[in-house]
């Protein structure tokens, strides 16, 4: 079984209930009926009651029915949902008036029933760009306790099954966080070894903190934060395995890492490879998937207190599909 068709064999095994906030989104809603006639995920679309039926019956869509649908602009607990986020926002000076008018913006609302318990975990961004879906995150379900920050990882699954887990290796932070400081990227180790447990099927996480310097053959600023960020990993954590600074071949060739790093645990064999900036982490995943020929799985979203994932507005029904899959599999493993 590949990876892809394990994640969906999880969801539906979870049965977690994931709110599409784009409900009247074409791809969204096309994607939607595979899910429920599949069975991956209870979902809740936001939308037009009304507009939802008549576009699933102009697609010939027969499975939109099992879906539970809200409308943001007329639902009964459209007040309810506007006094928590005035009560959430109210050091902002949030006012109830401004609160009526924000529940109405589905990517607002996705996120309170998830904070008011009512949904497990949002997919969104078919439409609307990373940072308005990350906005209303922030604010109303926030981060994991001890994470300020939110990153993207992408499982890569490579042909040559000779480095990672069996060729499988969780990259991050590919998609959020420009220039994380220290304290950030000893986060973002950490939760990348969780989404390795939760997504990646990988039982046994090994993380390496990359760098182009492996334990003091450069000096650097660059080097002492990555330095900095395994101390901070390590204290956030101390059950990861994880190790840094490495170079990349220290990290995942055995004979490299014996030789650069000996008596590192982690040193050639890691399976999560977690760069010092954003730039080093987006065109590694890029080099790797296309010159390596490997899969790219993402970006999914880490950090956050319950899995909110952000697709691209280039997505496919099919790419829709995998990550509500894969938000259900970070929901079951909260």
């Amino acid at each position: 079984m590949d990876l892809m068709t394990q994640i969906r064999a999880n969801a539906k095994a979870a049965n977690k209930r994931i709110v599409l906030a784009e409900g009247t989104e074409e791809r969204t809603l096309k994607a939607a009926d595979i899910i429920l006639n599949e069975g991956l995920a209870q979902l809740i679309l936001l939308g037009n009651e009304v507009e939802i039926k008549k576009m699933a019956a102009e697609f010939g869509l027969k499975n939109i029915d099992k879906a539970t649908i809200i409308d943001p602009v007329n639902n009964d607990k459209k007040e309810y949902y506007a006094q928590m986020l005035c009560e959430i926002r109210k050091k902002k000076g949030m006012q109830m008036d401004e609160a009526m008018r924000l529940v109405e913006d589905p990517l607002y609302l996705a996120t309170l029933l998830i904070k008011n318990g009512d949904a497990d975990g949002e997919v969104a961004g078919a439409r609307n760009a990373t940072g308005d879906v990350l906005r209303p995150a922030f604010q109303v379900v926030k981060t994991l306790p001890g994470v300020s920050v939110v990153s993207g990882a992408f499982v890569m699954i490579l042909k040559d099954k000779t480095y990672g887990d069996n060729g499988v290796f969780v990259f991050a932070d590919c998609a959020a966080t420009p220039n994380p400081s220290a304290e950030e990227l000893g986060q973002i180790a950490v939760v990348s070894a969780q989404t390795a447990k939760s997504i990646a099927g990988i039982q046994d996480p090994k993380v390496a903190i990359l760098s182009f310097s492996t334990k003091g053959s450069a000096k650097h600023e660059m080097v002492d934060k990555v330095i900095k960020a395994t101390r901070v990993a390590h204290e956030l954590d101390p059950n990861v395995k994880l190790d840094g600074e490495l170079q990349a071949d220290a990290a995942i060739v055995p004979k490299v890492g014996a030789s650069k790093a000996p008596g590192s645990e982690i040193a050639g064999q890691a399976n999560v490879l977690v760069f010092p900036t954003l730039e080093t982490g987006n065109i590694a995943y890029k080099l790797v998937q296309r010159l390596a020929g490997a899969e790219a799985i993402g970006p999914i979203m880490q950090g956050m207190a319950a899995p909110i994932n952000d697709l691209s507005r280039g997505c496919s029904v099919e790419d829709v599909v995998n990550v509500v899959a894969i938000t259900a599999n970070q929901a079951a493993a909260k």
